[in-house]
């Protein structure tokens, strides 16, 4: 997933879930205390978020028959389980849900006869949802469960038509990372358990449904469709859309799903898209999911994007029409080999996906567009987490996290995860050489391929594959620094763009003189360029400077999000009350977290601009999803509370 860094934790109101009463002789849930997070263990494969019990019996398949229903905001029908039944004495099925209405659960037998089973659904806790318990003491091999989701599952978000970009069909689409599959499936929600899945959806005639799956770009668009994910993934790589999509090829097996008039944008902007599978199939072996196809989502999106195998989830707010900020797709892409196909088993070790692939997604950025690109991103990424941390606890530090206990995962998740793993993984480079690294890397994918691993495992690997390559490369302490202390350690080697020495020179001598860069000096510049220069500008500048930058190079209103995320929040400081407007507009219209935190955390500040963003947030909460909506309501909640 790319990139949900946050200014606040995340923290989405969630309603209590309830079950009816199953038929005979299955028994109503009983009143009791909502459930504590499930119990910590040294082992690190152990997931604290879930309520599942995988040791014991693990979902090996899928079968869904489901139907969307746009009027009421709610999916509907069946979840059928293929078992593997692990522990002879187990007698349960324990399964995660979240405000989900369970209707009935049966055994189904080799010969297709079905026996109902008892089942409870606990009450809701505030983070991990219901824990549903089926008794199961046949342990049959296959169980069936009818359900139906809330209008208010965390993990969909169903737009109006005048919400989407062609504002004549109603949009869905679903966010199931981190803990959100829960919301829209009854199932095992953790990384450590790995299915595959097939489904059967019907709709409205009017929409395509599409999933993470084999999504045929010549399919009818009929109401009635069906999948097959042959690949064992994850829960939260579980996803589905449906709108006014129709498909642009970019080449044999990649191609860009969108409503209609943003398609041929897309499909121009994310033209690249095949040379980076070649160049990462170079590095890391065969791309093994099929097709690569990306769906452009609207505004709302809460995230940059999401690596749902086969159709990575994108946000319009990197197609700005010069390619620049394309390193989203080759982030989503590397997904493919580190997240997707080597999954960490746990969220206490998610930087084994997004470390990982951001280091992948720079060395595909590096042979797309050159070492220069690839550079400066990391030093922006690098300056930024060094700038986080500050104000971050020291164990959320450390690239191994301690067991999360009742913390919700999404509030874990940081720049850490990114770029100190990334960071990590370059050190190792840097000291082994690419000769030896990257044969390394690749055998990590091989070796652990469709499985889900820990960073107990991964240390283990590093230990028997590639410190023994050169023995006095790395020494234990080093180690330890990266994974488990605070910060990043003092013998990290920082990344050094030359363009940005070129950009920081303009910059100063701006500040000296008061005179804008010269337009032939600019002109070329990047997003990154762009980015490096505003974030120099310190925390406030006086308004008639701004004002002369705005006139010579039109920030306010820019539609890129990277610089609207920067140059509103300096403007909100410097008093440049000439930008309020367009910043309202911006975080009205765009949903991504990203983006929009940065402008409403400098405006809560003052209570004239708490004001200002409690009548903004009003007017863009119907376009907003749940996540991210519930990320603004804890800052203005905070905020009023003056905290």
């Amino acid at each position: 997933m790319r990139t949900p860094f946050l200014i606040v934790p995340l923290a989405v109101a969630l309603a209590a879930g309830c079950s009816q009463e199953a038929a005979a002789p299955a028994a109503a849930p009983t009143a009791q205390q909502a459930p504590a997070a499930p119990v910590n263990a040294v082992n690190r494969s152990h997931d604290e978020s879930s309520y599942a019990e995988p040791d014991k019996v693990a979902i090996q398949d899928i079968a869904l028959d489901l139907k969307l229903d746009f009027d009421s905001r709610q999916i509907g029908g069946t979840a059928t389980y293929t078992l593997e039944w692990k522990a002879k004495d187990a007698q349960q099925l324990v399964l995660d849900t979240r405000e989900l209405d369970i209707s009935k659960v049966e055994a189904i037998a080799a010969d297709g006869s079905r026996t109902p089973l008892q089942f409870e659904l606990a009450p809701a806790d505030k983070v991990f949802g219901s824990k549903l318990t089926i008794q199961a003491p046949q342990q049959p091999a296959k169980v069936e469960v009818a359900y139906r989701t809330a209008p208010t599952a965390s993990g969909l978000q169903w737009l109006a038509p005048s919400m989407t970009e062609g504002k004549k069909l109603p949009f869905m689409f679903s966010q199931s990372q981190a803990i959100h599959a829960r919301s829209w499936v009854p199932l095992q929600d953790t990384p450590s358990v790995r299915f595959t899945y097939s489904a059967h959806v019907t709709s409205r005639p009017d929409v395509m449904v599409l999933m993470s799956a084999d999504n045929d770009p010549k399919a009818a668009r009929d109401g009635d469709y069906t999948f097959k994910m042959p690949q064992p993934i994850p829960s939260y790589l579980l996803a589905i859309a449906a709108g006014d999509l129709v498909f642009e090829p970019i080449s044999g097996r990649s191609g860009v799903w969108a409503e209609p008039t943003m398609v041929g944008k897309a499909a121009k902007e994310f033209e690249d898209t095949e040379k980076m599978i070649g160049a990462a199939e170079k590095l890391y072996g065969q791309y093994r999911w099929g097709r690569y196809d990306m769906l452009v989502l609207p505004p709302s999106f809460p995230f940059g994007g999401m690596e749902n195998p086969r159709l990575t989830f994108a946000t319009p707010t990197v197609i700005v029409g010069d390619k620049s900020l394309v390193s989203l797709v080759a982030h989503e892409l590397a997904h493919s080999w580190s997240g997707n196909l080597v999954t960490n088993a746990s969220w206490k070790d998610i930087w084994l996906n997004e470390g990982f692939t951001s280091y992948v997604q720079a060395r595909i950025t590096e042979a797309l567009y050159g070492k220069e690109m690839a550079e400066m991103e990391r030093q922006i990424d690098q300056t930024d987490l060094l700038a986080e941390i500050k104000d971050m606890s020291p164990a959320d530090q450390a690239l191994a996290l301690p067991p999360l206990t009742e913390r919700d995962p999404d509030e874990a998740l940081s720049q850490v995860a990114y770029v100190k793993g990334a960071w990590f993984l370059e050190f190792l480079e840097q000291r082994f050489g690419r000769e030896v690294f990257d044969p390394f890397l690749r055998g990590w994918f091989d070796d652990h391929a469709f499985q889900s691993a820990n960073t107990d495992q991964f240390v283990d690997y590093l230990k028997k594959n590639l410190l023994p390559k050169n023995p006095t490369a790395v020494t234990e302490a080093e180690l330890t620094a990266w994974l488990d202390e605070p910060g990043i350690p003092a013998f990290a080697a920082k990344a050094q763009s030359r363009n940005f020495s070129n950009v920081d020179t303009a910059r100063i001598a701006w500040e000296g003189t008061g005179t804008v860069p010269n337009s032939q000096l600019t002109g070329e510049w990047s997003t990154q360029e762009w980015v490096r220069f505003i974030d120099g500008l310190g925390a406030t500048q006086p308004v008639e400077k701004l004002a002369a930058l705005d006139r010579a190079f039109h920030f306010t209103g820019t539609a890129n999000g990277e610089i609207a995320m920067r140059w509103y929040p300096l403007a909100i400081r410097s008093g440049y009350a000439e930008a309020n407007e367009a910043a309202a507009a911006f975080i009205e219209r765009v949903g991504r977290r990203k983006l929009i935190m940065p402008i409403y955390a400098e405006l809560v500040k003052t209570p004239e601009g708490l004001a200002f963003a409690k009548a903004a947030f009003e007017k863009a909460k119907p376009g907003y999803h749940p996540i991210t909506t519930g990320s603004v309501q804890d800052l203005l909640a905070k905020a009023e509370a003056g905290k």
